[in-house]
């Protein structure tokens, strides 16, 4: 579960069993980072949209052999937004597809 998944659930946990407004938030630590994305265009769109959700080991988990590496990173960036909720800009769709397939 990610890091503003688990704050919303922890939020409408407090506001649905009535917990005083003084309760203290929970916190946890993350573990360390085991990747990162790779240097290529548009890196900094990529990041600022993609490892805010989930680490950069999952891009570097899906497959390598597609036939049309756009097409696949296009679904994907479709995936994480209708699917997954993901706040990515229109504007940002673009951007993002081209570092994926450029670098990936």
């Amino acid at each position: 579960m990610n890091r503003i998944a688990l704050l919303g659930l922890a939020a409408s946990a407090a506001l649905a069993f009535g917990l005083p407004a003084g309760a203290k938030p929970i916190t946890f630590e993350l573990p360390p980072e085991t990747a990162e994305l790779k240097p290529g265009p548009n890196l900094e769109t990529a990041q600022g949209n993609c490892v805010a959700c989930h680490s950069a080991d999952y891009i570097l988990t899906q497959p390598r052999s597609m036939a049309n590496k756009k097409e696949f990173w296009l679904g994907e960036v479709n995936k994480m937004i209708h699917s997954y909720g993901a706040p990515i800009q229109e504007s940002d769709v673009a951007k993002i597809v081209e570092y994926l397939a450029a670098t990936y």
